[in-house]
């Protein structure tokens, strides 16, 4: 029972934060902890990993280099 006073104690102060920083660091420690237990990666494990920026250059990446039709590779 001290194991779920506990988790409903962590769940109150978590809805007392309101800063993205901190819930993104207790995001990555959750999805951690889950990962290890369940040993089984999933690609929403890396949700929220990239910046907006790194995310663009990726996506610039992808446009330039993959989404290119050349009509002649389909003779």
């Amino acid at each position: 029972m001290f194991t779920e006073g506990r988790k409903i104690h962590l769940i109150e102060e978590v809805l007392k934060v309101n800063d993205d920083s901190t819930l993104n660091k207790l995001e990555t420690i959750l999805k951690k902890s889950n990962r290890t237990k369940a040993g089984k990666t999933s690609a929403h494990n890396f949700v929220g990993l990239w910046s907006k920026k790194d995310a663009a250059l990726i996506e610039k990446a992808i446009k330039e280099g993959c989404e290119q039709i050349n009509a002649d590779d389909w003779k």
